[in-house]
């Protein structure tokens, strides 16, 4: 694998450079399980022993990666980062912390939605589609999708059981999906959904709901998942905007 080397006349310190490199490379999928050893950094990208441990220690206190003693570095399953501000699919999240993606589907159909999704959407009858997401075979999410029901009868003519929902609506169907909004909390999982992500019944998740608009501005998917807190997390970038 090709790698581009350091700039020593960058003001950035090498081992933050490197450290970037390093989380880049994760994002992109190119290291799957583990990253390299210090030697094989070292020689990549022709730094000091020093440079690269500074850069992995960094990447530890991130929670990015995990160090086993004798065995190596590991991507640690908390990297599984959704950045807020980019609209893709956890499939595609997942995918690119190089974990394989999977997905079981647990029930769907046309329902009357309950009071609080009616508030929100407007779908005083809707399609609705429940999942259990996976990242390497490992439990990671309960999805809850509504949509209206033009649109959820058409998608639930494919692999909805599997299929990645986002992929489904633009390639399938033909929907331009243009923005959405987010909003994220914590809190606790029934007695059932506990059950489907095989943790204890007070486990604390990140709930995430979030709304997703077409081009013409019509509302085509309402989701609401939970998000295992120690394999999950959001990251979003900040900037200071100039007056």
């Amino acid at each position: 694998m090709y790698v581009e080397k350091l700039n020593p006349k960058d003001p950035v310190p090498l081992h933050i450079q490197l450290r970037n490199k390093i989380e880049g490379l994760i994002h992109e999928g190119r290291y799957q399980s583990k990253i390299p050893s210090e030697r094989q950094l070292m020689d990549e990208y022709e730094v000091s022993r020093s440079t690269v441990r500074e850069a992995v220690a960094h990447l530890v206190r991130e929670g990015l990666v995990e160090k086993v003693h004798g065995k190596g570095t590991f991507i640690s399953s908390k990297a599984i980062q959704d950045w807020l501000g980019s609209l893709t699919s956890t499939t595609e999240t997942i995918r690119k912390m190089g974990m394989e993606p999977g997905a079981k589907l647990v029930t769907h159909g046309v329902i009357n939605p309950p009071a609080d999704i009616i508030e929100a959407t407007g779908f005083k009858i809707a399609y609705f589609i429940k999942r259990v997401r996976y990242a390497n075979d490992i439990p990671l999410a309960i999805e809850l999708q509504y949509y209206p029901v033009d649109i959820g009868s058409k998608l639930a003519e494919f692999d909805i059981d599997k299929g990645t929902l986002f992929d489904l609506m633009e390639e399938n169907l033909g929907i331009q999906l243009a923005e959405a909004e987010q909003l994220l909390t914590s809190g606790f999982l029934s007695a059932e959904d506990a059950e489907l992500l095989d943790v204890p019944d007070l486990f604390n998740v990140l709930n995430t709901e979030r709304k997703l608009w077409d081009h013409s501005g019509r509302l085509v998917e309402y989701y609401v998942a939970s998000f295992r807190s120690d394999m999950y997390s959001f990251r979003m970038k900040l900037s200071k905007k100039n007056n």
